[in-house]
């Protein structure tokens, strides 16, 4: 037996690497009996990454490994990912082109209250819309992106109904006074 020092078994794993792999060279040489590797030998379970074309590799093919699941997607229904999550038409509360007619169309961000005014059959808000019509709301009316939630003598609550840029349903309340504090609006 021959004893190799260090860089004779680098130099030696090197070869062996571009002469098939490691594995395959140690599976050809090594007895079939001999649990322990031989000197100069590396242990079977060592992997090394091999080239495409090395010489004197075998032309026995490796079964190919079964693709994802989501691969078997159709195509339509994946996300294209370079497409960003967040588009500009989604931030913001934009007007949409068409409303529907009447408190159908009001949007809870263009309101302005107008006044209160308390009835035989409960109270009624006075609201007013960006081309200036005038409202008549009750509570539990519902408007394009909102239910009118609650009415008081000073204002109104809506609980509004939106969508976060991710698209998210997302309810919250807004609170529109008569006499709007500054940083209200």
């Amino acid at each position: 037996m021959t004893m190799l020092c260090l860089p004779q078994i680098v130099r030696l794993l090197g070869t062996l690497a571009l002469a098939g792999g490691i594995a395959a060279a140690s599976s050809a040489q090594a007895p079939a009996a001999s649990p322990s590797p031989a000197i100069g030998q590396a242990p079977s379970s060592v992997r090394t990454p091999r080239s495409a074309k090395s010489p004197g590799r075998s032309s026995a093919r490796t079964a190919p490994a079964k693709p994802a699941a989501s691969a078997n997607l159709p195509v339509q229904h994946r996300r294209d990912p370079f497409a960003p999550l967040i588009t500009k038409e989604q931030t913001g509360p934009s007007i949409p082109s068409h409303l529907p007619p009447g408190k159908a169309g009001l949007m809870v961000s263009t309101l302005r209250v107008d006044g209160v005014v308390r009835g035989t059959s409960g109270m009624l808000v006075l609201v007013s819309n960006p081309q200036q019509r005038v409202y008549f709301l009750r509570q539990g009316d519902r408007l394009y992106d909102g239910v009118v939630e609650t009415i008081s003598m000073d204002g109104v609550s809506f609980k509004e109904m939106s969508k976060d840029p991710f698209g998210k349903p997302v309810e919250r309340v807004v609170t529109k006074r008569i006499y709007p504090s500054a940083g209200e609006q």
